[in-house]
């Protein structure tokens, strides 16, 4: 199991920023599009089900999903122009970058990405430079409760890994089975508060300069700004004798 992460809890906090600033009804509504090629029923498709359910927390009006949902669908005359498409990238300090866009212009994704790169002293990469040091991987977040067989549940449930963020787990599945292990923990009374599928490093690159571990902090979240990314995958972990130092 792994122990408690500076660069976990870091990486949760930003998520819980980031899903204020960038939950906007356009980006949501992309990735609904996107999951709906798969078919336009949640129960029958679990990615689409995952999508929604995000739009939902964000206060998303129904309307708005099942227009989306036709339209990614093929259900609506207006058809979805939306392309998924992963790029891969080295930063500084050799960090892995994986990164998952939703864009109707490849064209303008691709060399805006590659100019934040560059100018972060990084460079986006060919398709498969990086991808290897990566693996999908189900995630799920939940609240932590005062129950000593908490981490037990989790196991019994089907976890692979656990992570300590402090208020909350953060767990690791088989990606396929990320909603059986979602109804199981749910079923044992946990709070489950997020689950979706993510790239997993399959081993990390340790920073131990201060400079270097912000500038990929900065990359990170300039990346993740942009209208036209979904998720931002990395290898990058925090050497222990600089924590302190990032606070400042």
């Amino acid at each position: 199991m792994a122990g408690h992460s500076k660069w976990a809890n870091i990486k949760h906090k930003k998520a819980a920023a980031d899903k204020k600033r960038g939950a906007t009804f356009t980006k949501l509504a992309r990735l609904i599009e996107v999951a709906a090629k798969g078919g336009p029923d949640p129960d029958m498709n679990f990615r689409l089900k995952l999508a929604v359910s995000k739009a939902r927390e964000a206060n998303m009006p129904a309307a708005n999903i099942d227009k989306a949902i036709k339209k990614g669908a093929g259900l609506d005359s207006d058809k979805s122009s939306i392309e998924e498409i992963s790029y891969e990238g080295m930063g500084p300090g050799n960090v892995a970058f994986m990164i998952d866009s939703v864009t109707d212009n490849k064209n303008r994704t691709v060399a805006e990405l590659r100019n934040i790169f560059t100018k972060a002293g990084g460079a986006l990469g060919n398709s498969g430079s990086v991808a290897w040091q990566f693996a999908q991987k189900g995630i799920l977040e939940v609240k932590k409760n005062k129950s000593e067989d908490q981490e037990l549940i989790f196991i019994d449930s089907g976890a692979e890994d656990i992570t300590d963020l402090g208020d909350s787990y953060e767990l690791q599945t088989d990606p396929k089975e990320l909603n059986n292990v979602k109804q199981s923990l749910t079923d044992s009374g946990q709070e489950v508060i997020d689950a979706k599928l993510a790239m997993v490093a399959t081993s990390n690159v340790t920073v131990k300069d201060v400079a270097i571990a912000k500038k990929i902090m900065n990359l990170i979240e300039t990346i993740e700004d942009h209208d036209d990314i979904d998720q931002v995958y990395t290898n990058f972990e925090i050497d222990e004798s600089i924590s302190a130092d990032l606070d400042s």
